[in-house]
């Protein structure tokens, strides 16, 4: 299956609140079970279950289990983006938007531990809806800093694509140290380590120094 026919085949919007509303269940209980089990562990009757509704329910809003987890990584993945960009909703320097949006990335992995298992696994249970996962990240990362060059905070030959990679690869490998392996708590002190790292490598114009 393409890309294109998986992310079709499980985009579905009910017409109703009270529909919305079951599916958002369901998306939330899926989030749960497949944050704790593998896909293959995982059953469509345990989300349900917790769902609260009945096993049939599940089939009116996904065709079966792979389409609802595909359709769990474009939630996750959405969610995500909406939360950073309600926090850097305003800001307009750079280096300001990178810390408030690394900060806000730590916050909502705490908050969303699955979303590391769950990309992970997508890998192999759907390799369109994971490589779709990170290509939208870094589009809409890239897009970000090819602003800030035109604003002339940042070095006008820096190649956007590559460093939005870099970037995400910075704040999801911080993450999982913090989040996924739980080996402790993310400190102001790492933070700050983390953030100054990011500032060097960025080469910030406009006076900060490299």
């Amino acid at each position: 299956m393409t890309q294109a026919s998986t992310l079709k085949a499980v985009v579905t919007t009910p017409p109703t609140a009270r529909g919305r509303a079951t599916r958002q269940a369901l998306l939330d209980a899926a989030e749960s079970v497949f944050g704790e089990v593998a896909f293959d562990r995982a059953s469509v009757s345990e989300i349900t279950r917790r769902a609260g509704v009945a096993q049939g329910t599940f089939y009116v809003y996904f065709p079966d289990k792979k389409a609802a987890f595909a359709e769990l990584v474009r939630h996750l993945n959405r969610s995500l983006r909406e939360t950073i960009a309600r926090a850097v909703d305003g800001l307009s320097d750079r280096r300001e938007i990178e810390r408030v949006g690394f900060r806000t990335f730590f916050d909502y992995v705490r908050d969303h531990r699955a979303l590391y298992k769950v990309v992970r696994e997508a890998e192999f249970v759907d390799p369109d809806i994971y490589r779709w996962h990170y290509e939208t990240l870094a589009t809409g990362y890239s897009i970000g800093l090819d602003q800030a060059k035109e604003a002339g905070q940042l070095p006008p030959d820096l190649d956007s694509a590559t460093i939005s990679h870099l970037l995400m690869g910075i704040a999801e490998f911080m993450g999982g140290r913090y989040v996924l392996r739980k080996e402790a708590d993310l400190s102001e002190e790492v933070f700050e380590q983390v953030m100054a790292f990011v500032d060097r490598g960025l080469n910030y114009q406009n006076g900060v120094a490299p």
